[in-house]
């Protein structure tokens, strides 16, 4: 089966994708597009319009969370936990996680008084997370599922942020999420799931949009 990831190089959720992809060794190629100014053969094949989208052979595949949901099918190992209700457990939290790239989004273009109540949800959302994070490594234990995938865009975001400026989003109030967050980042297949630069791209993506955070930018 070919596969063929379709997205932008800052997409989060596509980063969720090329994690889970790389740490099941299964091939795929990506192709980058301008969201802002897609082509018009993208525009053709994608119900939505929107990114990321995995071409099967000549079959589409979109959403972001069925796209990680398949391939979970075609790993040769089980990317989610055996037990049914840790499973949906796990589903769950990762659905509850999508809405932090809003929050985020937010903190990035929006004025001081938007600024502050993205965080405010954003660190509101992580607190119920804190709650039900253990010590663990992992959010399961030792082992590296797809709700470790899902927050690894989340916390790489936070860490870039937090070195770009003077930890304007520290994780210190959260021990588990902090400890966490340091396990997922020091996993390879996340290390490697962004090509070399792409922290000085999202620098220089929150200085041109010209929100309250660009005023927080130390010098490089």
């Amino acid at each position: 089966m070919k596969l063929e990831l379709i997205s932008f190089k800052l997409c989060p959720f596509a980063q969720r994708a090329i994690i889970l992809l790389n740490a099941q060794k299964i091939d795929f190629e990506i192709t980058y597009i301008n969201p802002m100014d897609p082509p018009d053969w993208f525009k053709a094949i994608s119900p939505t319009g929107q990114v990321p989208l995995l071409k099967a052979d000549d079959q589409i595949i979109f959403e972001s969370s069925v796209i990680t949901e398949f391939i979970n099918d075609i790993s040769a190992t089980n990317i989610h936990p055996e037990n049914v209700v840790q499973k949906a457990n796990n589903r769950s939290w990762i659905a509850f996680s999508s809405s932090m790239f809003d929050d985020m989004f937010g903190m990035v273009v929006g004025d001081e008084e938007k600024f502050n109540a993205s965080k405010s949800a954003l660190f509101g959302k992580l607190k119920k997370l804190e709650t039900v994070k253990n010590t663990e490594t992992f959010f399961n234990g030792d082992s590296f599922n797809m709700i470790d995938a899902a927050m690894a865009p989340i916390f790489m975001r936070l860490a870039w942020i937090n070195e770009f400026t003077d930890n304007a989003l520290s994780l210190a109030e959260f021990t588990n999420l902090s400890a966490w967050s340091k396990s997922i980042l020091a996993v390879e297949t996340v290390k490697t799931s962004v090509f070399d630069g792409l922290d000085d791209v999202y620098y220089s993506n929150i200085e041109g949009r010209e929100g309250y955070l660009s005023t927080l930018l130390v010098d490089e």
